[in-house]
């Protein structure tokens, strides 16, 4: 896939546009073996203790919404970067680019957010930066962030995923994605849409506290659980069948996304977890989800299957399957 000559809003939205530029751009100028993974954390290696460590950065559009803003986002994000990896947070540091202009009683109120976020997740804000540009050159303001924390010991066969594992995960589909674009759209439902925005290492340590035989976990942000089930079989003799009927949708994303002809598949969450687990163990797993207050709507929604060729498809009431491809690019930017 050629990536032209100029940066487009697609090469941020998670899809295969932005894995080509991650490969073409990033990975061939700083290749080294904690890079080549290409986790959401790198996993680094020092006497006595193996780390995790990530970054993300955040330029939501608007940066207040329903659930959530920019702030909450920043940590909550990092952080389940971090625990989906194995991790158990401990530390982030953040920087903020400030546009001149933005009103300081918002920035106080997104500093909060971050300062609850970080208390609910049990993480400390150690370090950070301030940047302040001129009116016009940026929109408001952008917070990068990065996280460490310490690797758990894993399960035998994490990493390891295939045919006969099960797809959980942990509540409704798509609703941070569709959120975020109701508030920039000035958008209302009779059930509102709200964000899922929230630090998902609590719910994490339960799965792996119960001794499951777990596989895979991702968060799934920028191209929904679409483009993260499409990487996890991308190679793969096997593929992912979901049943259509045991997806989870609230009603006002199901219907947003009818009208705008959008899949919520691969709108973005950020508080949502896709677990991959021994079948065997899948009902233990969910039962776990549902007894934590960020699992109570959890669903097993497929499970690997032999021969699909790297396909993730959609089994639909009609018995009939559908392929979910990979996205390309970026159906709804400016959302994380």
């Amino acid at each position: 896939m050629s990536l032209g000559d100029r940066v487009l809003l697609a090469h941020g939205g998670g899809g295969s546009l932005s894995g080509a530029l991650i490969r073409e751009v990033f990975v061939e100028a700083f290749a080294n073996p904690a890079l080549l993974p290409l986790g959401d954390s790198a996993v680094l290696e020092l006497p006595g203790s193996r780390l995790a460590f990530t970054t993300d950065g955040y330029v939501v559009s608007p940066p207040f919404f329903p659930g959530g803003d920019i702030g909450t986002l920043a940590v909550a994000g990092t952080v389940n970067d971090l625990a989906v990896s194995g991790a158990r947070p401990r530390f982030l540091s953040c920087s903020f680019i400030l546009e001149e202009g933005f009103p300081l009683p918002d920035l106080r109120r997104v500093v909060a957010s971050m300062a609850a976020t970080a208390q609910e997740a049990g993480v400390s804000l150690v370090a950070g930066d301030t940047k302040v540009v001129e009116r016009g050159s940026a929109d408001g303001i952008f917070i990068s962030t990065s996280g460490m924390g310490e690797l758990r010991e894993l399960p035998a066969g994490w990493g390891m995923p295939g045919p006969g594992d099960c797809v959980l995960i942990n509540g409704t589909i798509g609703d941070h994605g569709f959120a975020v674009l109701a508030a920039r759209e000035g958008l209302d439902f009779q059930t509102p849409l709200r964000s899922d925005c929230a630090p998902l290492n609590g719910l994490i340590d339960a799965l792996f506290d119960a001794g499951l035989a777990l596989r895979f976990l991702r968060d799934a942000t920028r191209g929904g659980v679409a483009a993260i089930l499409n990487e996890l079989a991308s190679g793969h003799e096997w593929g992912i069948a979901l049943q259509g009927a045991a997806l989870p949708f609230s009603p006002a994303a199901r219907s947003l996304g009818e009208i705008l002809g959008i899949d919520p598949l691969y709108a973005a969450n950020e508080g949502k977890v896709v677990v991959v687990v021994d079948g065997a163990g899948a009902g233990r797993a969910l039962q776990v989800m549902r007894s934590h207050p960020l699992g109570r709507e959890a669903a097993l929604i497929g499970a690997l299957e032999s021969g699909l060729d790297g396909l993730v498809v959609v089994e639909t009431g009609l018995g009939a399957r559908r392929i979910l491809d990979m996205p390309l690019g970026e159906q709804l930017p400016r959302i994380c």
